[in-house]
């Protein structure tokens, strides 16, 4: 079975979390909400996020690590020394990684964005240059590096784009499912 984990830590923006979560349980993916540091998660607007687990080894075991944004959040997940070691493992075992919004800091940190085509919110693309000169930037609504691992997306308004693009990289027909949420009849043109 195909698995996911949505690692959130304070001031996380919630809408781009809880997105991935309910699409990816939707198509019937296991998917588990996972604390960085704590299983009560304040997400940036004041909403109580329970997850199901805290960040441990077993990260290395899903078919999909995604990071949601909100810059306290993405600050969080880029100085977490064990979120890095355990991503950098899940890299180098040629394991999907994801992250939106301000959220592709970390990846840049852990240096997942080297070599790599990405996405992020406007701005924040300086820093993860800094720290990947190597990477290139896209404007896209959401990148898939198909060689890379890696998936990324720009902001809460791409946040249905970002959660179908997990489940395409994984093999997964988003199709019908779209179709039912009524994504197709508002689907951004270049996503």
């Amino acid at each position: 079975m195909t698995r996911a984990a949505v690692v959130f830590a304070d001031g996380c923006e919630e809408i781009e979390g809880l997105s991935q979560v309910d699409v990816f349980r939707r198509l019937g993916v296991e998917c588990d909400m996972v604390g960085l540091n704590k299983l009560e998660v304040n997400g940036d607007h004041n909403i109580k996020i329970i997850c199901d687990k805290l960040v441990d080894e077993s990260l290395l075991d899903y078919d999909m690590v995604s990071f949601p944004g909100g810059k306290p959040g993405a600050i969080h997940l880029r100085d977490s020394v064990k979120l890095n070691k355990l991503m950098n493992q899940r890299h180098a075992a040629g394991k999907w990684c994801a992250a939106m919004c301000a959220a592709p800091i970390a990846l840049g940190k852990y240096g997942l964005l080297n070599q790599a085509e990405f996405t992020c919110y406007p701005g924040f693309e300086k820093e993860i240059l800094a720290e990947a000169p190597e990477a290139k930037f896209s404007e896209a609504i959401t990148v898939t590096d198909k060689k890379q691992k890696i998936v990324t997306s720009r902001g809460p308004a791409t946040a249905l784009a970002f959660s179908y693009a997990l489940a395409e990289a994984l093999g997964i027909d988003t199709d019908q499912l779209q179709e039912g949420m009524l994504y197709k009849q508002f689907k951004p043109q270049n996503s």
